[in-house]
């Protein structure tokens, strides 16, 4: 009989499932609707997203039935926060304010209030073939040509512009540098240039775009005597803009890619009082990657000044991290360090 026993039952309760990444879920969704409803869907996506998406629905196409219950229990959840209001809010907004205004009145109420996106015309340049590009790029206005180099991802403005005319080449790079915000009329050409859709008159704000950080970025994907012989040649041209750009391709954040034996030589030829600056203002893990490097002694020296400092300035940590890339970059050109470029590629 069951009292005439005494049993311990210990009852397992059941583990949470792991959630289904994003694009996983979103891929499952995805699969789940009519050609034609995915279709429209990923029409309202930018190239990016599309490309992530195809990757995970061939990653998904064998999910289990556990994943697509997981995938429609998200979906379900997080509609659940959407309100009916943000369904075509836009649309039905600016159609009220012209009913209501008119259009002349309401253009100048909406480009005031409405919330601005970026023109389609800059989409559209992420789809395009590299070929065509460079193509582009030779044939347009400069200035037209630095706001095309600013909106691709690195690499291919990387390889769109390795095929032009030398001359181009640091005129592009020293125009796209200059950039830090486009004008309405500046977008305007570029939807000429690619006979985008017109935005129907509307005000485009600004968008902040290009400057140093960003050429820098496509500089790194550059082949080695491309990137070197544009650095030359616009510091002909600008000789703080190029230093800028140079500081930029590698910041001391980039310290993590060098080897134990590399670090080790760029670090003992810094001050250790700059050097205990610079590193006040990284993670735990630079800071015992830095010291690792060094003799015991050295590097309790560095630990107690780090210790001992109060706050200390932002611009500071910036002025001592930068004297020590300056070094980092003095030992790169003689070659008593390597760092690594693009692909297989050293400077």
């Amino acid at each position: 009989m069951a009292d005439d026993f005494d049993v311990d039952m210990e009852i397992e309760t059941p583990r949470a499932k792991p959630a289904l990444e994003g694009a996983s879920a979103a891929a499952i969704l995805l699969m789940l609707l009519e050609e034609e409803e995915a279709a429209t869907i990923l029409k309202h996506l930018d190239a990016d997203e599309v490309r992530q998406l195809a990757k995970s629905m061939f990653d998904s196409a064998n999910a289990s039935e556990g994943q697509i219950d997981q995938a429609l229990d998200q979906f379900v959840s997080q509609s659940r926060g959407v309100s009916a209001l943000a369904v075509g809010a836009d649309t039905r907004i600016r159609t009220v304010i012209h009913q209501a205004v008119g259009n002349v009145r309401a253009d100048n109420i909406l480009a005031a209030v409405a919330p601005q996106s970026s023109a389609a015309s800059l989409e559209m340049l992420r789809w395009m073939d590299v070929d065509a590009i460079s193509a582009l790029l030779a044939n347009e206005h400069p200035q037209v040509g630095a706001l095309i180099l600013s909106v691709l991802v690195p690499d291919v403005a990387a390889r769109a512009i390795e095929t032009l005319d030398e001359g181009l080449q640091s005129e592009l790079v020293l125009r796209a540098a200059q950039l830090t915000a486009v004008p309405a009329a500046a977008i305007e050409d570029l939807e000429a240039v690619l006979a985008a859709a017109n935005v129907g008159g509307q005000r485009v704000a600004k968008q902040p775009i290009g400057g140093p950080s960003d050429v820098a970025k496509i500089m790194k994907k550059m082949p080695k005597q491309l990137s070197e012989r544009t650095i030359r040649a616009l510091k002909k041209q600008d000789k703080f803009l190029a230093q800028t750009i140079e500081e930029e391709m590698f910041i001391f954040e980039n310290l993590r890619d060098l080897d134990a034996k590399s670090l080790g030589t760029v670090l003992r030829s810094v001050d250790a009082a700059q050097l205990a600056i610079a590193l006040k203002g990284t993670d735990t893990d630079m800071v015992d990657r830095c010291l690792a490097t060094m003799s015991k002694r050295a590097s309790e020296t560095i630990r107690d000044e780090m210790t001992e400092m109060t706050m200390v300035k932002r611009v500071d940590v910036d002025e001592a991290q930068k004297a020590i890339m300056q070094v980092v970059r003095q030992m790169a050109s003689s070659g008593e360090i390597m760092i690594a470029g693009a692909g297989d590629d050293y400077v």
